[in-house]
């Protein structure tokens, strides 16, 4: 079983992520990791802390001459601001500073000081953080190392944000990745990337925020990951509950998504066709990959509505949780749009939920075993029978 799990604060010493369960003999190139992290880093709209921190992870256990041992992998990211923060995140000793008391409505500072009975919200942002999926991008380009060794690709693209939409369709995982070369915002419309980019200069003019979509598709997924006999076992729960785990994430939708209740059924649903050299297919995806919670074959697509992030240079209205007296609610450090950044936690916990379901069909403590069960069950799948 394929365990994933982060660690740390955000303005804590480091991010640890720990992977257990991946099979020994899957080939870990450091450099893909730390690019993913400098892509999180990146997009237009990003606030001072991407100027503060240049992310790198160390793997510190799992991993030997490159290639993963079948003993939990650890990664560790250094947050390089501490040095400003220690005696302010010390784990030892009495707080100092002004402790945080005034809530920002969207966050989890409030419902988290509540829970856990904190006077001081700093207890409770500091892990709530969107910092905290630098672990988890981490931890996801190791399982698109993995997945990339049986032919399973992941790529993502921005289609709206503050209502700008593109209208570019991608053709595939070469296309998503060519025309995203250039672009600031991961975006491969660039008619409606200049527009997006002009809605957040003025929303930064306001001291407002923006929110968006981004759209994440796994090529080369092979059916039958996933079931259909248990509510927790279907593909495409695992996928949209990790999705809705990322920090400000509000909406999720595979394929057609809320259309579909716009749609007769004749325009909803993916006729079936059958060739001697592609096997079982279909012409159109409006499924997103995924019928009756197992993957089918095509390309899975999953789009998610991130809202704008609640930390506001003209805060709302708030009220002190010791005095209760109203007031602004708090401001740090933080982005006018993350969606960019967003979309590349996205492909990160696609690829841990792929992986996952992976090794649940095929298992293998080694790489070798793995291999060899997918390329039997992929002549079987071809032959149809």
């Amino acid at each position: 079983m394929l365990r994933f799990i982060t660690a740390g604060e955000s303005h804590g010493p480091a991010l640890t992520a720990i992977i257990e369960g991946l099979p020994a003999g899957v080939s870990i190139d450091s450099e893909i990791i730390n690019s993913e992290l400098v892509r999180r880093q990146q997009g237009f709209g990003r606030g001072g802390r991407m100027l503060i921190e240049k992310d790198k992870a160390e793997i510190v256990s799992g991993v030997r001459f490159g290639q993963t041992l079948g003993s939990p992998l650890t990664l560790m990211i250094t947050n390089r601001d501490w040095v400003n923060w220690q005696e302010r995140m010390s784990q030892f000793g009495s707080p100092t500073g002004q402790p945080v008391t005034a809530p920002r409505p969207g966050h989890a500072d409030l419902p988290g000081a509540l829970k856990y009975r904190r006077q001081d919200i700093r207890d409770i942002l500091e892990r709530a953080s969107a910092r905290e999926t630098a672990a988890r991008v981490a931890g996801g380009a190791v399982c698109k190392q993995l997945l990339a060794a049986v032919g399973i690709r992941v790529a993502s693209h921005i289609v709206n944000i503050g209502g700008v939409t593109a209208e570019v369709v991608p053709k595939g995982y070469e296309d998503i990745i060519a025309n995203k070369v250039n672009s600031e915002l991961g975006c491969i419309d660039a008619k409606a990337e200049r527009k997006m980019k002009e809605a957040i200069f003025e929303a930064k003019e306001q001291g407002d925020s923006l929110g968006g979509i981004f759209e994440v598709v796994a090529y080369g997924v092979m059916p039958g990951l996933g079931s259909h006999v248990q509510w927790d076992r279907r593909l495409d729960t695992r996928l949209a509950g990790a999705m809705m785990s990322i920090q400000a994430i509000k909406g999720v939708e595979f394929g057609t998504g809320f259309d579909c209740a716009n749609r007769l059924g004749s325009l909803v649903h993916d006729e079936i066709y059958y060739d001697s050299q592609k096997g079982y297919y279909r012409e159109t995806n409006n499924a997103g990959g995924i019928e009756g919670g197992i993957a089918n074959g095509e390309a899975i697509v999953i789009r998610a509505a991130m809202k704008p992030i609640p930390t506001l240079m003209k805060p709302l209205l708030s009220v002190d949780i010791v005095s209760k007296t109203p007031i602004k609610a708090n401001t740090e450090r933080s982005d006018v749009c993350a969606v960019t950044a967003a979309a590349v936690v996205g492909e990160s916990m696609t690829a841990y939920i792929l992986a996952e379901a992976l090794l649940d069909k095929f298992g293998g403590d080694t790489m070798v075993e793995v291999k060899s069960r997918i390329a039997q069950y992929r002549e079987y799948i071809q032959k149809g029978s």
